[in-house]
């Protein structure tokens, strides 16, 4: 029987999932992997998720592809934008609510895939446009490559509906 994870810390009493290739571990136990699969669990947060990677994996700062599809995420936890060397991240089937929970994924120098549909969020109006103006430097985008056409449309979509800020000026400064 397989038994769904509601809280991350529950993966650390939890026996990976065997895949194709045997599980390297170090001398100290930890795992040595670049991606951690936490999918098709009921996580509707990552609290403590930071400690319970650093408990789990050798090497956490090289983590590579996160998958979090299909769980009960609403946003997108900050937590997520300290693995700087992530360039996959699985979040379809979620419930993310608010499209404007991607702009934290854009301090993520090397993200490159990003899976977001199934959630609330597909169903606004731009979705896809949104998400490209935003990351840029995306290649993948829910399973489908990002074409130089999508760049383009996006751009446009950009300068239709996001106004550009406005410098604040300082009210002391006269």
């Amino acid at each position: 029987m397989v038994e769904f994870q509601a809280s991350v810390t529950d993966m650390i009493n939890e026996e990976p999932r065997t895949g194709l290739r045997p599980l390297k571990r170090s001398k100290s136990g930890k795992s040595v992997t670049q991606s951690l699969w936490l999918n098709n669990n009921v996580l509707n947060d990552l609290r403590d998720f930071s400690q319970v990677v650093s408990q789990l994996l050798e090497y956490p700062e090289n983590l590579a592809w996160i998958d979090l599809s299909f769980n009960d995420l609403t946003s997108i936890d900050p937590v997520l934008t300290t693995f700087f060397n992530l360039s996959v991240l699985y979040l379809h089937g979620n419930s993310i609510q608010r499209l404007g929970e991607v702009n934290k994924l854009a301090v993520l120098p090397r993200l490159r895939s990003l899976t977001l549909h199934g959630n609330p969020i597909e169903e606004e109006k731009g979705y896809r446009q949104y998400v490209l103006c935003m990351l840029p430097r995306i290649t993948t985008f829910d399973f489908s490559g990002v074409t130089k056409a999508d760049r383009t449309t996006a751009e446009v979509w950009k300068r239709m509906n996001i106004k550009p800020r406005k410098p604040r000026l300082k009210q002391n400064a006269l």
